[in-house]
């Protein structure tokens, strides 16, 4: 069992060891807070936090040390508590105003600056944005060259990947809930985990 509080990567299932070019096999485990560690050949998802009913998390497969649970505060919101039933937390889904657009999120930690998680090419700076423009128009060119005449003519959809920013630091990035990674020491590990497990 990992220790979670310094957690850099995780994602959310139940897949412990997955399939490597030595292992075919997956072999699976139990539903939780997974980090990937070792090589591409003996890739290993280990556990640091057990998913329990109702968005808890437990620090045993048995489910009988508490971490932190997510409970709903509001409309779009839920508060974060810890096995002592204080607030660690806040996330918040802010529905966009614009149709085509998907929701953006906010995280409160106590202490620190508002964490406002955006999908990737709508944050930033005015250079930034103008950067990640260019970055996909030649992403969507070189892709439609390549898929040309691919049989089925389908191509995998990328999950929607948001950054997480507190001011112009990014603080952490998901995809989806496939792959989170934390870049600023001082977020509070549990209310990223409870972000991937009220986004599911």
């Amino acid at each position: 069992m990992l220790s979670w509080e310094g957690v850099r990567e995780f994602t959310v299932g139940s897949v412990e060891l997955p399939a490597t070019p030595k292992r075919k096999k997956i072999g699976w485990g139990p539903k939780a807070i997974r980090v990937p560690q070792g090589g591409k050949f003996d890739r290993v998802l280990a556990a640091c936090a057990y998913v329990g009913p109702e968005r808890s998390l437990y620090l045993d497969a048995e489910l009988t040390q508490l971490l932190c649970s997510v409970v709903p505060s509001g409309d779009n919101s839920w508060s974060v508590r810890d096995a002592g039933a204080v607030t660690v937390g806040t996330i918040t889904r802010i529905p966009s105003n614009r149709p085509l657009l998907r929701p953006n999120w906010r995280i409160e930690q106590p202490g620190q600056v508002d964490v406002i998680g955006r999908t990737e090419w709508l944050s930033g700076d005015a250079k930034q944005l103008a950067e990640k423009a260019a970055g996909r128009l030649f992403s969507g060119v070189l892709d439609a060259l390549t898929s040309f005449g691919a049989e089925g003519g389908d191509q995998p959809t990328k999950q929607r990947v948001l950054e997480w920013r507190a001011g112009d630091d990014i603080v952490m990035l998901s995809e989806a809930t496939k792959s989170i990674r934390i870049k600023a020491a001082w977020l509070d590990r549990r209310l990223a985990f409870a972000y991937s497990l009220i986004a599911e």
